[in-house]
């Protein structure tokens, strides 16, 4: 169900604000560019600086503005079940595609307490839910068992975003559920769709995602000739853009090419100036700059 290259898309803001006619501008540059989806609303876009009005209305004009065009996947997780069920349903409500449910953070909930908080967000809504693991943010590791009983279960859980490091994750996840592995780390796509992942959730691909698109389909293709030098090509890109924290990078890169982002909502902040001399460097190397 889900294939290919899905940018998680900044939020880009203006005077505090949240830049609609920016949001726009950047859906329809990477539409064009033929990315599969898009997804809003994640880390990337600054969900936990967003308030709850503003989350709702990012998926809702996001809905609006791909119309049609490609999937949106919504970030709709919390580390509260209650809220997570609350955005997921207005997610549903407003024609978003799918939701991306992360793991909750920092109450570090137990297995059971894991499979119990998915089992409540996938009775509450009918459209496909993407788990999203990445126990380096959260504190906690979604285990195989537990996905394994969740995907059987529950039809509309289908996806897993898996952004923790350990491949034989990725081969397990494979060969004990029904899942789609999508990669949650730009720099682990090619050894990801080599063990059988189908894409990437992609920071990269707000950069360059006419290139991320030709490297996914050449691997999903079998051409890994190709993608192979698309990932060497891409790696310094991939690497800079986590060079702090995300979206700092990513959003500071926006903005030197002229791209709707705007400032970082605090605690988040500017680049220091010698990681932004070593994206410009890249920036440049690429002849984007």
């Amino acid at each position: 169900m889900f294939e290919g290259v899905y940018p998680a898309i900044i939020t880009p803001f203006k005077a505090g604000e949240i830049d609609y006619d920016g949001l726009r501008e950047n859906i329809n540059f990477l539409i064009e560019n033929g990315v599969d989806g898009l997804v809003v609303v994640g880390t990337t876009g600054e969900s936990p600086t967003l308030s709850h009005e503003e989350h709702k209305r990012v998926i809702e004009k996001a809905v609006e503005f791909v119309d049609g065009r490609v999937k949106v996947i919504a970030g709709a997780g919390s580390n509260s079940t209650r809220e997570a069920i609350e955005l997921s349903v207005f997610a549903e409500d407003v024609g978003a595609d799918a939701v991306l449910s992360i793991t909750p953070y920092y109450n570090k909930p137990t297995q059971e307490g894991l499979k119990r908080h998915y089992s409540e967000i996938a009775k509450s809504i009918n459209i496909p839910i993407v788990i999203y693991n990445v126990p380096s943010r959260t504190g906690v590791n979604i285990e195989i068992k537990t996905l394994k009983e969740l995907s059987e279960e529950f039809s509309n859980i289908v996806a897993i975003k898996e952004a923790n490091p350990d491949l034989s994750r990725v081969s397990e996840t494979i060969l004990n559920t029904n899942l789609t592995v999508l990669s949650g780390n730009d720099e682990l796509t090619l050894p990801i769709l080599a063990l059988g992942g189908k894409g990437v959730i992609s920071v990269v691909a707000n950069i360059m995602p006419k290139e991320m698109v030709e490297l996914v389909r050449s691997a999903l293709n079998g051409d890994f000739e190709r993608a192979r030098e698309l990932h060497y090509k891409l790696y310094p890109l991939m690497k800079v853009l986590f060079i702090e924290t995300n979206p700092i990078p990513v959003k500071t890169a926006l903005n030197l090419l002229g791209r709707p982002a705007g400032e970082l909502r605090p605690p988040l902040c500017e680049m220091s100036e010698e990681h932004r001399r070593e994206l410009e460097k890249v920036l440049k190397d690429l002849n984007l700059l």
